[in-house]
This record gives C-alpha cells, sequence and structure tokens, in this order.
C-alpha cells in the first residue's frame, strides 16, 4: 500500500535542527484518509507532512478555524518562526488536524474535528473551550489541496472550513503563534493585494480559500445556512 511505504520513507530523519517543542509535536498521530475522506489509518505528523510521503500520495484530515468577533472582523494569526512548516506566514485563526483518538475520529455532526478545533484553539489561542463551544462552529465544507513548504515539508490535507463568531479572552502561545491581528473585510482585501509589496507570506490553504469563497462567506456570516455544502469535497489542486 502507499501509505506503507510512505511510513517507512520517514524514518531516520534527523529533526535536530528544529525547536525541541515541535519536533514533539511531530510523532501526535493523524488520521489517514482516502480520497474521499474516509478513515483508513493513522499516520505520525511527522510522516504525513514529508514531501517524499505526500508525493506518493499520502493524504490527511485537517480542519481550519475562521473566528470572527462580534464586529465581523476576523482574526488572523502569523505562524510562528519554531513552525517547522510555513514558519512566519500569516493565516486564518487556527489551522490543524484532529488526531487518531476515538474523540477526535468521531464523524457524526463533525464532533472529532469540532473537538480538535477547541483543542487547538485552547492550545495555540489560550481561548478557553467554553468560548468557543461546540454548537458554535459552522460547518462549510471541505477543500482537498496540496502545497510544498519547501524541499522537505509539505501539506496534503481534506480540510474541514470552521466558521465561529465569538468574542475571546487571547492568551498567546508564542511557540505556535507569533502575533495576531483582527481586521476588517477590506482590510484582509487590502493585506492580499499588497503581500507583494509588503513581503507578507500567507499559508497556501489561506490563499486558496481567500481566492475562492473567503468574502462570499464572511458577507453571511450572520447568515450562513445557504452556503453549507457538505457533500463536495472542493479539488483546489
Amino acid at each position: 500500500m502507499a501509505q506503507e511505504t510512505a511510513a517507512n520513507a520517514s524514518t531516520g530523519l534527523d529533526l535536530s535542527k528544529y525547536d525541541e517543542e515541535q519536533v514533539r509535536l511531530m510523532s501526535e498521530q493523524c488520521i489517514v484518509i482516502d480520497n474521499d475522506d474516509k478513515a483508513i489509518s493513522a499516520a505520525s505528523k511527522k510522516t504525513c507532512h514529508l514531501m517524499t510521503n505526500i508525493n506518493q500520495g499520502l493524504l490527511h484530515r485537517a480542519f481550519s478555524v475562521f473566528l470572527f468577533n462580534s464586529n465581523n472582523q476576523l482574526l488572523l494569526q502569523q505562524r510562528a518562526t519554531e513552525k517547522i512548516t510555513f514558519p512566519e506566514h500569516y493565516t486564518n485563526t487556527c489551522c490543524s488536524h484532529p488526531l487518531a483518538t476515538p474523540l477526535e475520529l468521531e464523524e457524526q455532526g463533525q464532533l472529532g474535528v469540532r473537538r480538535a478545533a477547541q483543542r487547538k484553539l485552547m492550545h495555540e489561542l489560550g481561548i478557553k473551550p467554553e468560548q468557543v463551544p461546540f454548537e458554535k462552529f459552522e460547518y462549510l465544507t471541505r477543500i482537498h489541496y496540496v502545497a510544498p513548504s519547501d524541499g522537505l515539508w509539505g501539506e496534503h490535507e481534506i480540510d474541514y472550513i470552521l466558521f465561529i463568531k465569538a468574542d475571546v479572552d487571547l492568551e498567546i502561545n508564542q511557540n505556535e503563534v507569533k502575533s495576531v491581528k483582527w481586521v476588517s473585510m477590506q482590510e484582509m482585501k487590502d493585506i492580499v493585494e499588497n503581500a507583494e509589496q509588503t513581503g507578507t507570506k500567507l499559508t497556501p490553504w489561506f490563499s486558496l480559500i481567500d481566492q475562492s469563497f473567503l468574502y462570499k462567506w464572511w458577507a453571511q456570516i450572520d447568515d450562513l445556512e445557504s452556503l453549507k455544502d457538505h457533500e463536495t469535497i472542493h479539488r483546489l489542486l
């Protein structure tokens, strides 16, 4: 199987040049899926993010949270310098992976993904779970994309898009997040338009969502029901 070959290809990699905490997180077990988002096995975060494995088709499940405040501003984060993939890139509020555990594998009502979103919002931004309850996450759709970070690492994910509107308290984990900012829709458009001129780097999944979906969703932030598409996996490849 391609997954078995991919897992074998990741052994023996020297991670000593990377941040100790980020290396520790590379042992977390991601959910390996097929092209239709069916869970088929588990593999370490390290295995899932090596381009040698991605090039053989290894695919895992992910999520992207877009958190808005009561003024309809989006919380952006700049990924920490210590991050192994896409360091110092700006991205949506929180991007990560549900883990291959019973709680985060649960698919009914996307409960596993919602639990993972709560967990990572707390880990990265210090947002307490009670401020972002499960039922407040609006699951919109899924995107399938692939993107290299450098010659060694990259992403190949089916990414669940979650919107949530909440006023939250932040306590930034500097090992995960370098900076944050709240932006209006126009400010977001200006950041994207001027990114090359200002040297602002955006994560590839965020750029794809920005180009394809973000502003129509944002414009209907208080009435998203008609925009939800739970059947389609958008292949942005």
